[in-house]
């Protein structure tokens, strides 16, 4: 009993001694030599060194008079007999020679895939065994300033193996790097690319950054890979349909979300009506998504920022990637145009439900339904300073009846091209200069012998940008530049052509300059404290020819002016500023608060919550002014386990000023004077969003929920009391997990569970002049049913081939996997036989849809 209680206090008194940062460390010996001296404070008192044996003499002898130190006079008393440079960080110690030169020096490069010679975005550069380190930007490049002489520093990146290296800094160097992607452990499979302490120290928070792999693992109807339906999963994102591709981020309309492919706008990211997004999967190498404080880079929306990056293509070798469902089949081929010089990559996708449709029911006719998309991206180093990039997407849906049938005939279909030049001017001075086209165009008509229709619409944008990045020092990183866009918009051309009318109507063409003017720092104030702040100047500039309508109080048409061509007969101004700052409480937690402001000038006219391909996007104008949202948001962050366990909380406040809503009964088709519709106020959004998320092992994914709650009001509805937004949903769940049960197999799942929309109700019905007039109750005042549903998946890699260069996987997945009949809407009818009698219906849409794809790779 001695004996333990003797242990006890042993085993107490030095975790005591630990705890209060090891106050006295006896000497028992004189002579040493380093080795031995490392060991025994390793042994002894969990110090953990870290050194490079090559820089290092491990067996240098000195002596010690034999007495007590305390750690820090320990460490100071070696490094003056050995003329080292040791430095501590509790329990870390960092051991390098004494450099003998003064002044600093700046090694820049990029970080590359071995294999393919891909960019990693995102990779993590440091200084070995600190927290002084930087992570390379959106192409792979990164800068980090150093004390000139030895340094020992680590280049990291999530499902790669970390690579150590030694530099003797005498001067700027450029050092690019290869990775190895490590695929050795299995228990070391990681689903995302951040890395694995990302949530803790970096400053920005309401940001995700997904991986390829974790979009791929999660099951989604008909077997098509959509990242957009991933990012509905997040917290604080909320579904606005089933079959759209719209999503509202923190109560914000689903126009209020920028989605950029290789920064050049998508308008409509849609397939199908929404029931895929515009993004191939193959042909994608990076998404950023931010809710809450926008980068000062990133203007003219207010709810939501998504930025994906397409792959450059591999500049090693030829290969290719595809697959084949039961909807659609899609090829991508990427190889070298120099040999690591210089990439192309092309990628196309189609659907043929119309084929599948046809087969089924051959005596319908030649029904088209299909949509297919082409991504393309060439890129070539010109020398170790400058690299161009050529990316363009075009895709397009196709909805037609059989030929000669009165049936509408409706296509849409965006085109993105972007030029861009990086120029390095040097080690720490970055650039990015681009050239971007958009369009978003959609046509409907119809045709018989006796009439036809045909109504054209278009969104084109031409814009100049200019991004700078500058590391000022290891303390402070700057971005600006400044962005040029000119918006041309057509909301409609229609012509008819029948026996006895001939003609058609062009809507007034919108001109609009939108400019943007952009400032930030991210400031490492001390090892706890670090702040990211800029500010964004924007003006936005109405440009003729065009013809613009004047309204009075009561929204009537008074007067119209015509602009000509080139004149500019309005202008809006605003400053955006951003802050964030990150306090770090410990090495496993941090709190983080946020503050925005936002504006945007382009806005959707549309009466659905879920949008259609007939919108129509107007600018602010003398009638409109532009949408402006402040948002203050606070969180807290937390790793368990080594960083394999992540919690994550954030609460925000949104105030949202000039607001669009329709009036009752508004009329949108080919309204010329449409802003005469619109109705103008406020909204607030008030929300917590809680996420435990696992990143790496065997079992990965999420569990989500928000608890949030967005009120509207407007003067001129619902008498001016305040209504909750057709965006509201009270609570939102999420679970998804994917499970690697061997090397051969993967199970996945994701299950959802959120509150029904509000909608506004018919009440009842009564006569009025001999016509029958509807009564509704409250704005938005019932809700649709719950909603919830699960979809599981199981993935099967074939043994490998005897070409080891071919890679192939099976995919069974199953939608809505209990067949619950989820609503989509309600649907009003009346009476057969009593006019004044209304019923209701639940409209629902998919039932349990099982799908097999085979993927190939080589």
């Amino acid at each position: 009993m001695r004996k333990l209680l003797f242990a006890l206090l042993i085993i107490g008194s030095r975790s005591l001694m630990l705890a209060q940062n090891i106050p006295e460390i006896p000497i028992e010996k004189e002579k040493w030599n380093l080795s031995e001296w490392m060991q025994f404070l390793e042994d002894g008192y969990d110090i953990d060194f870290s050194y490079s044996p090559s820089l290092i003499d491990m067996e240098a002898e000195f002596s010690l008079p034999v007495k007590s130190f305390t750690i820090d006079k320990l460490l100071e008393e070696v490094s003056q007999i050995l003329d080292l440079d040791i430095k501590r960080r509790d329990k870390k110690v960092l051991i390098k020679p004494v450099s003998q030169q003064t002044g600093s020096a700046t090694i820049s490069g990029y970080i590359k895939d071995e294999a393919s010679g891909e960019p990693l975005i995102g990779a993590t550069v440091r200084i070995t065994g600190t927290i002084t380190g930087t992570i390379t930007n959106a192409y792979g490049f990164y800068s980090l300033t150093l004390p000139k002489g030895i340094q020992s520093i680590s280049i990291s990146y999530m499902g790669y193996k970390t690579q150590a290296m030694d530099l003797d800094l005498t001067e700027d160097q450029t050092l690019t790097i290869e990775m190895i992607e490590d695929v050795s452990v299995l228990e070391d499979v990681v689903v995302t690319d951040k890395r694995l302490d990302e949530n803790i120290t970096a400053v920005r928070m309401g940001t995700e950054r997904l991986s390829m792999k974790q979009i791929e693992s999660i099951p989604v109807i008909f077997g098509e890979v959509d990242l957009i339906k991933v990012i509905k999963l997040l917290p604080g994102v909320q579904m606005t349909g089933e079959t759209s591709s719209g999503f509202s981020v923190r109560g914000g309309n689903f126009d209020q979300n920028l989605i950029l492919l290789d920064e050049a706008v998508v308008y409509n990211p849609s397939h199908l009506l929404g029931l895929f997004s515009t993004f191939n999967n193959d042909a994608i190498n990076n998404v950023d998504f931010y809710k809450g404080v926008f980068p000062v880079r990133y203007g003219g929306r207010v709810s939501s920022v998504v930025d994906v990056r397409m792959r450059e293509g591999n500049n090693k070798e030829f290969s290719a990637r595809g697959g084949i469902s039961a909807i659609s089949s899609r090829l991508t081929v990427e190889a070298p145009i120099v040999k690591n010089k210089g990439s192309v990559l092309l990628s196309a996708r189609r659907t043929y439900a119309d084929l599948v449709y046809r087969a089924v029911r051959p005596k319908e006719g030649n029904n088209k339904l299909y949509f297919y998309d082409f991504n393309a991206k060439a890129n070539y180093s010109i020398n170790e300073n400058n690299k161009v990039y050529l990316s363009s997407y075009m895709g397009r849906d196709i909805l037609s009846m059989e030929e000669g049938q009165d049936d509408p005939s409706f296509n849409w279909g965006n085109i993105t091209t972007t030029l861009r030049w990086n120029h390095i001017y040097n080690s720490r001075l970055f650039s990015n200069l681009s050239l971007i086209y958009s369009n978003y165009d959609y046509k409907l008509g119809f045709g018989s012998e006796d009439l036809s229709f045909s109504w054209k619409s278009r969104l084109r944008d031409l814009s100049s940008k200019m991004d700078f990045e500058f590391n000022l020092n290891n303390n402070n990183m700057l971005e600006f530049g400044f962005i040029s866009t000119l918006h041309r918009i057509r909301p409609g051309l229609v012509t008819i052509n029948s026996k006895d009318l001939e003609g058609s109507l062009d809507l007034p063409i919108n001109r609009a300059f939108e400019h943007g003017l952009y400032l930030g720092n991210e400031q490492k104030v001390s090892s706890k404290l670090t702040l990211n702040y800029g500010l964004r100047a924007t003006l936005m500039q109405n440009m003729g020819a065009t013809k613009a309508f004047v309204f009075d109080e009561n929204f009537e048409t008074t007067d119209s002016v015509k602009y000509k061509k080139g004149e500019i007969y309005n202008s809006y101004f605003g400053l955006e500023p951003r802050f964030n700052a990150s306090y770090m409480l410990s090495q496993t937690q941090s709190v983080k608060l946020g503050y925005s402001r936002t504006l945007q000038f382009l806005h959707l006219a549309s009466n659905s919550i879920s949008g259609t391909p007939l919108d129509i996007w107007i600018p602010s104008s003398p009638n409109v002014k532009p949408q402006k949202v402040d948002q203050v948001s606070a969180g807290y962050f937390r790793n368990f386990f080594n960083n394999k366990l992540e919690l994550s909380v954030e609460g925000y406040y949104k105030f949202m000023h000039n607001q669009i809503d329709f009036r009752d009964h508004a009329e949108l088709f080919l309204n010329e004077e449409i802003e005469g519709e619109l109705r103008f106020g406020t909204a607030q959004s008030l929300g917590a969003e809680f996420k435990i998320s696992k990143p790496t092992g065997r079992l990965t994914g999420w569990i989500s929920y928000t608890r949030a709650r967005t009120e509207r009001k407007f003067k001129d509805i619902a008498d001016g009391k305040p209504y909750l937004s057709p965006f509201d949903r009270t609570h939102n769940v999420s679970v998804v997990a994917n499970y690697e049960l061997n090397e051969r197999f993967s199970l996945s799942g994701n299950w959802v569970l959120f509150s029904g929309l509000p909608f506004t109700a018919p009440s009842g019905r009564f006569v009025y002049g001999g016509e029958i007039v509807p009564t509704y109750t409250e704005r938005n005042g019932d809700r649709l049913p719950n909603y919830h549903r699960m979809d599981v998946g199981l993935t099967y890699n074939p043994k490998k081939n005897r070409n080891r260069k071919f890679k192939s996987t099976w995919n069974v997945s199953v939608y809505n996997v209990y067949n619950r009949r989820n609503p989509n809407m309600i649907r009003f009818q009346t009476s057969d036989t009593d006019p004044l009698r209304t019923s209701a219906s639940q409209v629902s849409i998919f039932p349990i849809i099982p799908t097999v794809t085979w993927n190939f790779e080589f």
